[in-house]
This record gives structure tokens, C-alpha cells and sequence, in this order.
């Protein structure tokens, strides 16, 4: 049966979604744009270290689970969180979850799970969504995936190889819930640290591959691709970018309006219209992201010439703008 008073919202981004819905439905109303900026989520990553397919990882937010894990303390709650090593325990552990009344956010692979079109599904273990239910009849779940317009059902057996799909970032089993209800914080103090942090994520970060600094090392990388020697390698390499930036939950313009529209409640709710005004900047260079986005693809599908370097160059400029925005919001963030 379904936990009652549960409703499916739609989300831009997984995680932040489903921490938005599963606040709300324990007491605390939170926007997705408030649960993306007060956990400090927004960041860029490149990090040539970590392989997806043999290419590197590029993040424009923070790992999976630190919006989990970075709302708990500015909203006085705890997340209780469970993984498991068999399936078996983990499908028991959940059906005794729901059947108690509560509404369990879990941690699954998209290419296991049957309601995401097949041609969306890919090799990714760290999509969030919510069981708020299950049939007695059938045993299949009712499942709110933010990603989705309306809620669906799950049959048992997918749900289960979805939630523990192995391979990097396994979620072995992972389901979390409230163990004590959110609490409205005091604004004034919870969105300046909130904001503090983000900035020194984005500017003082010392690793050089993190922040603005990593927009840098990647134009480098980029610019060394080998167009004339290689155009296939290198187009596999810009498509990959692309696909990091658009396609992996809502990408580098897609956080950066989202981070935008968290400012503009931050604005209101702690008292200070300059955090508008650096709204309004920042939606102009998620702009600029996609306008990147829009270059690279044109040169994959040969509409333009193959030229790493212009990619890399307008990279570096989006460094240079995300550093003078960055360092604005640190100023405004101390008031």
C-alpha cells in the first residue's frame, strides 16, 4: 500500500530532487534549488584518475550523497542510512520499511531500472529515487523517480538488480530515510556558511584539478588532444565531455542555473539583494556552458572544423568568469 499523504514532484536532478520530496513529506517544505545550494552541492571536477569507459571523470557538483549528507546538519536532522551485502536482506529490510509507513530513498543503477527509456539507460549506480509503497497483490513497488513526470511501479526483481548493480560507485543496496524530523534553520546563519563553502570549494580547493583550477588543467588537456593525427580518439574524447556536461544528471549549465535560482531565494530568506544581482551573472554563464556544449557537438557531427583549441579556449574563459563570480559570492557572502 502506499505510505498516504506521499506526493510525486518532478525534479530537475536526482538527488537533489529526491531530498526536496523527502523533506517535504516529513515536515519541512525545501525547494530542489535550496537543497542543491544550502548543501554546498555546486563544484567542478576534472579528474583524469578516475575512468568511466577509459575516459576521464568531469563532475560539475560534489560526489553522490553530499547533498544527503549536506542538509542533515543546517536542517537539525539525521539520515539514517543502511547498505547491505545481500540482496536478499536488502529487499527484506526495504518491504519492512514500507510496510511500517515510511518513505525510503534509495541509491540504483539507471540501466536496471525498467521505467527509464531504454535509450536513457546507461551504466550509472548513483540514481536516487523514493519507494513510497508496494502492492500486496503483485509485490511491485511504487516508485518516485524525480527524473520522471509521474510516479511508476517497479516490478520487485528489477528493483532489487538495480539497487545492487555492481561496478563503480556500487550502491550496494543503499536506502536512507529521516530518523528524526528536518527543523526550519535560522536562515541568516545557515546560508552565509552554506555559501562560504561553496566558494572555497570553487576557489581555494587545494588540489589543482578541483574548481576553477580544474576548468584550467582541463582546457590543457584538451588543447593537447591529437585533431590531425587522431579526429577519432579526439571526437571520442569531446563527445565524452559533452555527454559529461549535458547528459549526466543536469550538467555544468543546468547546475549553474539551478545554483542560480537557490541565490535568488537566499536573497529573500537571509536579506541580501546583491546574492539577486550574482543570480543573474551566474545564469548568464551557465549560458556560456551550453554555448561550450553547442561548439564541441558541432564538431563531432563535422557541421564545424575539429579544433581542440578553440574548445579549450573558451574552457579557459569560463574559468575566468566562474573566478570572478566566485570571488564576488565570497564577498557577499560575508556580508
Amino acid at each position: 500500500m502506499p505510505t498516504s499523504g506521499f506526493l510525486h514532484q518532478q525534479a530537475s536532478h536526482c538527488e537533489s530532487g529526491v531530498m526536496s520530496a523527502i523533506l517535504r513529506h516529513y515536515g519541512l517544505p525545501l525547494s530542489e534549488p535550496m537543497a542543491f545550494g544550502l548543501s554546498s552541492a555546486l563544484a567542478f571536477a576534472y579528474l583524469p584518475f578516475i575512468k568511466l569507459s577509459g575516459l576521464p571523470l568531469v563532475s560539475y557538483r560534489m560526489p553522490p550523497k553530499a547533498i544527503l549528507r549536506g542538509l542533515q546538519k543546517p536542517l537539525g536532522f539525521a539520515m539514517h542510512t543502511e547498505t547491505f551485502r545481500a540482496p536478499e536482506k536488502g529487499a527484506a529490510r526495504l518491504n519492512a520499511l514500507l510496510d511500517a509507513g515510511q518513505v525510503v530513498g534509495l541509491q540504483a543503477s539507471v540501466f536496471w531500472l525498467p521505467f527509464i527509456p531504454p535509450d536513457f539507460r546507461f551504466h550509472f549506480n548513483a540514481h536516487n529515487l523514493l519507494a513510497y509503497g508496494r502492492d500486496a497483490t503483485d509485490g511491485d513497488y511504487l516508485i518516485s523517480d524525480p527524473v520522471l513526470e509521474a510516479a511508476v511501479r517497479c516490478p520487485a526483481a528489477d528493483l532489487t538488480k538495480a539497487r545492487f548493480a555492481r561496478g563503480v560507485l556500487a550502491p550496494k543496496g543503499l536506502l536512507y530515510y529521516p530518523a528524526n524530523p528536518p527543523r526550519e534553520p535560522d536562515w541568516k546563519s545557515v546560508l552565509p556558511a552554506a555559501l562560504k563553502k561553496t566558494t572555497r570549494i570553487m576557489l581555494h580547493t587545494p588540489l589543482p584539478f578541483i574548481g576553477v583550477r580544474g576548468m584550467r588543467w582541463l582546457a590543457r588537456a584538451i588543447e593537447r588532444l591529437p585533431a590531425a593525427t587522431d579526429a577519432q580518439a579526439t571526437k571520442l574524447y569531446i563527445g565524452h565531455l559533452v555527454r559529461m556536461q549535458e547528459e549526466i544528471g543536469t550538467g555544468g549549465g543546468g547546475f549553474r542555473f539551478m545554483y542560480a535560482a537557490f541565490l535568488e531565494e537566499a536573497a529573500l530568506l537571509a536579506q541580501r539583494p546583491t546574492l539577486a544581482e550574482l543570480a543573474a551573472e551566474l545564469a548568464d554563464i551557465g549560458d556560456h556552458w551550453r554555448e561550450f556544449a553547442l561548439a564541441a557537438a558541432r564538431m563531432i557531427r563535422d557541421r564545424d572544423p575539429l579544433d581542440p583549441a578553440r574548445l579549450a579556449q573558451q574552457l579557459r574563459e569560463q574559468a575566468t568568469r566562474e573566478q570572478t563570480f566566485f570571488v564576488a559570492l565570497a564577498k557577499a557572502a560575508r556580508g
